[in-house]
């Protein structure tokens, strides 16, 4: 898993950097500039406003008596979404907007469940649950 993230770290800034290029030289870079700043805006309004939903939900749940299990998966999809949309790059928005919108971070969501799933399974992650 180490060696995935490494080369995470090493790839995706090269392929942003060469976007950032590419499209500087294609629309200029006054344009590129303000497209990044754009992106940059708009993704920490939607991660703010999908976070202070995602925190009034689970607050109404754990009124009701029940366990917001479901939503930390969508808590950990929105820091990680406005994360990378601070991050300058075309790469790093499209991800960012892919876990920001409630739509496509359910696609995310359940892939996350699978893979905890099977972590849990094999024993990898040890699961307490009160009872």
């Amino acid at each position: 898993m180490g060696k995935w993230f490494v080369l995470l770290l090493i790839i995706v800034p090269a392929l942003e950097i060469g976007l950032l290029v590419l499209s500087g030289n294609a629309i200029g870079v006054w344009p590129t500039i303000l497209l990044i700043i754009l992106t940059g805006i708009l993704g920490a309004w939607l991660a703010k406003k999908e976070g202070l939903n995602t925190i009034r939900t689970a607050q109404l749940q754990m009124q009701n008596g029940e366990v917001p299990g479901k939503l930390v998966l969508d808590g950990i999809c929105i820091l990680v979404g406005g994360a990378v949309l601070l991050t300058p790059g075309f790469i790093t928005d499209a991800v960012g907007f892919f876990l920001l919108i409630p739509y496509t971070r359910a696609i995310i969501k359940a892939l996350l469940e699978r893979i905890f799933a099977k972590l849990i399974q094999n024993g990898s992650i040890i699961y307490f649950q009160k009872k």
